[in-house]
Parts: C-alpha cells; structure tokens; sequence
C-alpha cells in the first residue's frame, strides 16, 4: 500500500512539474493570448565594430512600433519591445535570446549579423517562438528551421547578382577576390561569386584572403596588382572595407571594387578626403535612398525627422520585420506563434526593402538593388531581380 501512495505521489508530482515546465516556456502562447500587449525582443550590436548596424536597425524597429501603436496596435494590443545590446558576439547573443525567452516575448525580431544571429536561430528551432531576423543572410540560418525566418536575401544570392552585374553591366574579364577566410559572411558571398563568374566566362585571377584581426594587407594586394584585373570583390563589413580600400588605391590598383551589402554604412566611418578609395564603387543592397516609391520616402523623411540622418538598409530592414510581424498576426488572428509561423509561409509582403513570398526554406524571393559610390554619396545604379528556382 505504501508503495502504490509513493507511487501515485510520484506520478502528481511528475505531472506538476512537468505542468510548470511547459508554462515556462516563453511562448506557449496561453499568457500572451490573455496580455493586454504584444511583446518584441531583439539582440543586436549596440556597441563594437558593428554598432552602426544594431543602432540603425533597432532605430528601424522603434520607428515602426510607434507608428503601429499610434494607429491602435497589433490587433488592438499595444506593442512593447526590448532592445538588447550583444556586440556582435555569439555567447553574448544566445544570453539575450535567453533573457527574451524568459521574459515570454512573442516574437524575437533579430539577432543582425550572421554568426550571432545563427546562434540564436538554432535555439529558436527547438522552441516555440516566432524568429525573424531582419539582416542575417548566411544561408543555413533559416535551412531546416520551421519556425526561423529572414527579411534580407542570402550570401549566395549577392555572390550571384554581384557576378552577374560584373559580366552584364561592367563587361569585366579578369576578377580578384579579397575575403575574410574567419567570416562565414564573406565566405558565402566569394564562393557563388566565383562560381557564378566562371560559368559567365570570367576569369578569377586572383582568390587571396585575410583574418579577423588584420590589418596590413601589402602581400595579397601585391598579388592581385600583378594580375592588372578590371573588378576586384571585397565581401565584408564596413569598418574593414574602409580600412581594406584605402591600401588598395595606395598599392596602385584601378579596378572597380565590388561588395555586398555589408558596405552598408562605410562612409559613415571615413573620413571625406578617404572618400576617393571608394569612389566608383558597387554593392549590392535592399535599400536606396532614391528610392521613388510614395512608402520609401515617407519612411525616409519619418526617419530623418526622429533620428537627424538617413536611414541605412539596416533601418529599413528593422522597419519592415516588425510590419511583417503585424500582418502575419493579423492574417492569424493570434498571436500563437504555430499560428503566426503558418500565417508568415503564406504572407506576401509589400515592404520598403521590396516585394516578395516565403519560399521552401522561409527566405524571401525579393529584388536586389545595386548601390554605386559617386561623389561621396550612395546611389542607386540598377535592380536585379530574384532568378526563380
């Protein structure tokens, strides 16, 4: 007898702490279903070399949730929204998804550069929240992950319209590469770059790499300077690229530069009599400034207005994942995230970084625009649109 009590306590306790596991979770969607709120999470550099980016987006999302809480909310809830700064860094990252989680948002909008905002992804996978990232294009952050989204393309689609810009609209035939061998960013975009210029009738000349912490980069320019190539790819951040640039033109190379869309923000960080190292140049981007469209510019002028500067691609990035949220739970009619995640495969989204469905791996099928350096401004040069697959 006393065993078959022990036996039957054991089993209510086993059953209320498992109760009190599931009511843990930061989404099971019964406490936020009851709030009177809707609550948004987001882990971004604030500080370190990529602040420009987190700064930017998170200044993106703000400028969207106080318009949506102007105009009523999210289904009639008001939105609230926590701002986390992770420098960048993987382990400070997958803290601030914890804390997000504990704090049971609804949905987690961000992390912003590729290797933190994998981290994150790969938690969200096993749990039950909604993840969009506005700004993290390396490919495998959304394989696999039902519940995982981006609102930017991917590496290997800029290394394919970067190539293919090369060939169409620069005529080039003898291409360099400079790229990070410790970034999976710059990684992905050289590799389809160079595929993809090879199957064009191009020719790579030149492949060299460097690391994280380098800072001279004398004995691969010399390298590529021998191969006297008319375009030469340097896939990486802002801060680096300026750095990178500028011994370029000192080694006495003339080729076009090419980059992706983390050039984003590099006059920011150079000096004007620098602007020269980077004039003429091209990368591929989601965001123009001359943008024509009614949206776009009343975004910008929204934004000049509230924060005193023109709003980056990582801004308008920011912007448009919190109106995807907003449609995807209206078109729910909850905010249960299983709800949510189905509402998001089906959506199709009018934003200010473009038009555009989910696909297979819940990567948007959207245009890319090709910014051009020209007087010490960004301009929009051309649009290439998305191949279908």
């Amino acid at each position: 007898m006393l065993k078959k009590k022990f036996g039957l306590m054991a089993l209510i306790a086993l059953f209320a702490f498992s109760s009190c596991g599931n009511k843990d979770k930061a989404s099971d969607g019964k406490a936020s279903e009851d709030s009177k709120v809707i609550k948004l999470g987001n882990s971004g550099p604030l500080t370190g070399p990529l602040s420009v980016y987190g700064k930017t987006c998170q200044n993106g999302i703000q400028l969207a949730i106080d318009e949506i809480n102007k105009n009523g909310g999210i289904d009639g809830k008001q939105v609230e929204w926590t701002g986390l700064d992770d420098k960048g860094e993987i382990t400070e990252a997958v803290t601030n998804y914890n804390k997000l989680m504990e704090d049971k948002v609804n949905a987690i909008l961000g992390g912003i550069p590729s290797k933190p905002t994998l981290a994150m992804a790969e938690s969200a996978a096993k749990d039950e929240i909604v993840y969009i990232t506005p700004t993290g294009t390396q490919a495998n952050i959304t394989e696999g992950k039902d519940n995982v989204f981006r609102v930017c393309f991917t590496d290997p689609f800029q290394g394919e319209v970067l190539a293919n810009f090369a060939a169409d609209k620069l005529k080039a035939k003898k291409l360099a590469i400079l790229r990070n061998q410790s970034s999976d960013y710059s990684m992905g975009v050289a590799d389809v770059f160079k595929e993809t210029a090879k199957k064009a009738g191009m020719e790579v000349v030149a492949d060299e790499s460097y690391g994280d912490n380098d800072t001279d980069f004398k004995a691969q320019l010399t390298k590529i300077k021998s191969e006297n190539v008319d375009v030469l790819l340097i896939p990486d951040y802002y801060e680096k690229v300026a750095l990178i640039s500028s011994q370029v033109r000192d080694s006495g190379i003339k080729a076009t530069l090419l980059g992706a869309d983390g050039w984003d923000g590099v006059l920011s960080v150079m000096d004007q009599s620098s602007f020269k190292d980077v004039e003429g140049s091209y990368f591929s981007n989601q965001f123009s400034l001359d943008d024509p469209s009614e949206k776009c510019q009343k975004f910008i002028k929204d934004y000049k207005e509230k924060y005193k500067e023109d709003p980056t691609t990582f801004a308008a990035e920011g912007y448009d994942t919190v109106y995807l949220y907003k449609q995807a739970v209206e078109e729910a009619k909850t905010t249960k995230w299983d709800e949510v995640v189905k509402a998001l495969k089906n959506i199709k989204f009018d934003g200010i970084t473009g038009s555009f469905k989910f696909d297979e791996n819940n990567n948007p099928r959207k245009t890319a625009k090709i910014i051009k350096i020209d007087g010490g401004k960004y301009k929009f040069d051309s649009e290439v649109e998305a191949k279908e697959k």
